[in-house]
């Protein structure tokens, strides 16, 4: 195979250019993964660079995925050892194989996000504070922005400036006291010990140096000052270093990530070969007109003329429906519509919104219509209870001395080690020096000597050493048996399935249980104690979009952060109102507008060949209800582009009869006890809009809409009167 036959002449040339720093800016649909994945090819099958010293890093795990078959394809045998994954990943495997140099145990386990909340909440508790009063995820964020610049408690509390920034330290101090305990990185410790490990260890950077002559980094506008950091490491004298993305594309900064990086690489590496990818592959020229004039309007940005020999498509339609039901009705019908007329299948529809608590609405109505959706990042299959508990005992057979996990476990199927032994326990072991696994180890070696054993009655020290010995028949258990094998003991031995099925939903956890037992057979291949440390590792670093099945006809409902990677036919993007999109937190900030505008830009860019953007003219939000401005991203697109812009009619014949589950009749809105009879000519009043006339009035099937007239140059208002709450006046 060709490596450059299939690209244009700007991929060409970003493929070809392999000495030195290279920027390669790259539109949406541009195909950077396509660049990346042919560069690679390139080095190893034309310039004869082994898979060992290229690595690639990816912004998530099914890039990674999708990078290795696109590589398997163009180079036809396997990849060796290639480095490719998320900086994560990449970051864990470095301080499993030589974190010694800075004093981090290879068993070391990772805290996902809620395991980093628990172990919050006691930090916070244990230096004197009350949890509800200082709100663990305000101080975990202050700390994670502490991390993402490399500063450790001792430099963080060295430039606090305000009784928050004292109280975070103090917190972060001890929150970094109990993960060495329990010998534990949260996700960004696995970025700033591996930066400070090449700090402190000069051979230990000059041997990874040595390794990679190649580092590609993909999506590097949604890098933070760590991460550009490590690369610049890595990246040593030789700066052969490609990186890839998009100003108009960064939308993380609540994660820390930093927009400089990729506007300031040309200042960092004034060698670098700047290469625009223009080309659009993915939208029709339309899509690109109207998201290009959106995103036109930001100042931090390097500018790029987008084009494509797409066919022109169809305008973009903006939707105004009354209500956020009627919004979620019109999506549902609309994505109905085009089904039936055999205009895209379901799993071609995606629904975007700015904030999860918006797809209450549109579950509702997928739900009452009986239309099949998936949610990214509902309930993830990580995240719950029974898949987190079999982990959690995998995770302290790992490692003993995980106090979040064991204290998860201890208790799990009950024991009748309840709150107040589990305070004993940890107590006595404070006192005693050691971690609350030894002291269970210590209270099981002298429970049949009375004069040796700890303040605990009698029952208690039978039950924990009972579970002590388990536990530790697991442990040597996994030193020989392959991980499926050690599933299934530990399965049988807590009596799992009759633990589950005893209580609700049993069947269903039960089957997630044997789910997580099929993830495991992936790491069969594995040594006994390896497979267990990867596959531990490779749950943990799972992200929302990582499991979202392609395969499967539904509709995609997504946030807009979540949907940056992923394309679909069709595209609604519902919420577009000011408050919503742009969030109501960034009106008084430029460089969040910016940012706001640019996740619209990002929404707009998934789509192949149809873009909604739906408003609503009353929406309720946190607690209450209110009248919407449509965004001011809607005035940037010119009329030329916008196929039609106004009330949704709803009429009985917009929702199809298959839309209604089968058997049962459509459910009317339950209307206000007293809603007035109005009539044309009628007075009345309103909360919001004042004095009005009746101008018309319409009835619909399941309410009544009024046309009403109001003074002070409002204007003619369509309500519905089950919602509107108006007062006759006489």
């Amino acid at each position: 195979m060709d490596i450059l036959a299939e690209l244009n002449p700007a991929q060409r040339e970003a493929v070809e250019a392999i000495e030195g720093p290279v920027l390669i800016l790259a539109g949406p649909g541009s195909g950077k993964t396509r660049v990346i994945a042919h560069r690679v090819a390139y080095l190893i099958r034309v310039c004869g660079v082994s898979p060992h010293r290229i690595m690639a890093v990816t912004f998530t795990n099914k890039a990674a995925r999708e990078m290795e078959e696109r590589l398997q394809r163009l180079i036809g045998r396997a990849l060796g050892n290639l480095t490719i994954g998320t900086f994560h990943a990449i970051c864990a495997r470095i301080l499993r194989r030589d974190g010694r140099a800075t004093g981090i145990d290879p068993r070391f386990v990772i805290y996902d996000e809620e395991d980093q909340l628990s172990l919050l909440k006691r930090s916070i508790q244990e230096v004197g504070l009350d949890p509800k009063q200082y709100a663990p995820r305000a101080i975990g964020s202050a700390i994670s922005a502490a991390k993402s610049r490399t500063l450790t408690p001792p430099e963080y509390i060295k430039h606090t400036t305000s009784y928050f920034e004292e109280v975070v330290g103090r917190v972060y101090e001890r929150y970094q006291q109990l993960l060495e305990e329990s010998n534990a990185l949260d996700f960004d410790d696995l970025l700033m010990k591996t930066v400070q490990l090449f700090r402190s260890s000069p051979e230990t950077l000059a041997k990874y140096q040595s390794r990679y002559l190649h580092i590609m980094v993909d999506e590097f506008q949604d890098t933070n000052l760590v991460q550009y950091e490590l690369i610049k490491q890595l990246g040593g004298e030789r700066h052969n270093v490609c990186v890839v993305g998009d100003p108009d594309q960064s939308i993380y900064s609540w994660r820390f990530a930093d927009l400089r990086n990729i506007l300031s690489f040309e200042k960092d590496f004034p060698e670098a070969k700047l290469v625009l990818l223009e080309q659009n592959y993915r939208s029709t020229k339309l899509i690109l007109e109207t998201a290009s004039h959106v995103i036109s309007v930001n100042q931090l940005r390097k500018p790029k003329a987008l084009w494509t020999e797409n066919e022109p498509g169809e305008l973009t339609n903006i939707v105004e429906t009354y209500t956020e039901q009627e919004e979620a009705q019109f999506v549902v019908s609309e994505i109905e519509r085009l089904v039936e007329g055999g205009k895209a299948r379901l799993g071609d529809c995606a629904v975007m919104y700015r904030t999860n608590a918006q797809s209450r609405a549109l579950e509702e109505a997928f739900m009452r219509y009986g239309i099949a959706y998936k949610l990214v990042a509902g309930t993830r299959f990580y995240e719950r209870r029974e898949v987190k508990d079999i982990i959690a005992y995998l995770r302290v057979i790992q490692n003993p001395n995980d106090s979040v996990s064991l204290l998860r476990i201890i208790n799990v199927p009950g024991r009748g080690i309840g709150q107040q032994s589990q305070s004993q326990l940890a107590s006595w072991a404070k006192s005693q020096g050691v971690s609350q696994y030894e002291a269970l180890k210590l209270i099981a070696e002298t429970k049949d000597d009375e004069e040796s054993q700890p303040p605990f009655n009698s029952r208690l020290v039978r039950v924990l050493s009972g579970f002590v010995e388990m536990m530790e028949e697991f442990i040597a258990q996994s030193r020989q048996s392959n991980l499926v094998a050690l599933f299934d003991l530990v399965v049988k031995k807590i009596g799992c399935e009759e633990y589950l099925m005893s209580g609700e939903n049993g069947e269903e956890r039960w089957e997630n249980v044997l789910e997580l037992r099929t993830v495991a057979k992936d790491y069969r291949h594995l040594e006994a104690e390896e497979s267990l440390s990867a596959f531990l590792e490779g749950v943990t670093l799972v992200s929302d979009v990582d499991g979202l099945d392609e395969t499967v006809d539904a509709a995609t409902l997504v946030t807009l952060h979540q949907a940056k990677g992923l394309e679909f036919p069709v595209v609604f993007i519902v919420g577009v109102e000011e408050g919503i999109l742009p969030h109501y937190k960034s009106l008084d900030d430029p460089g969040q507008m910016e940012e706001e505008r640019r996740l619209c830009y990002v929404g707009i860019t998934r789509a192949k060949q149809r873009v909604y953007l739906v408003h609503a003219f009353r929406r309720s939000l946190m607690g209450s209800s209110m009248v919407s401005t449509a965004s001011r991203f809607l005035d940037d697109i010119p009329k030329n582009l916008v196929a039609s812009s106004g009330l949704w009619e709803r009429e009985e014949s917009q929702v199809a009869p298959s839309l209604y589950p089968r058997g049962k009749a459509r459910r009317a809105p339950a209307p206000s006890s007293d809603v007035p009879e109005l009539k044309a000519g009628d007075r009345v009043h309103h909360a919001q809009f004042g004095d009005g006339v009746v101008v018309n009035c319409r009835p619909l099937k399941d309410d009544t809409e009024a046309m009403v007239a109001f003074k002070r140059g409002v204007g003619v208002k369509r309500l519905l009167l089950s919602f509107a709450n108006l007062e006759k006046r006489k």
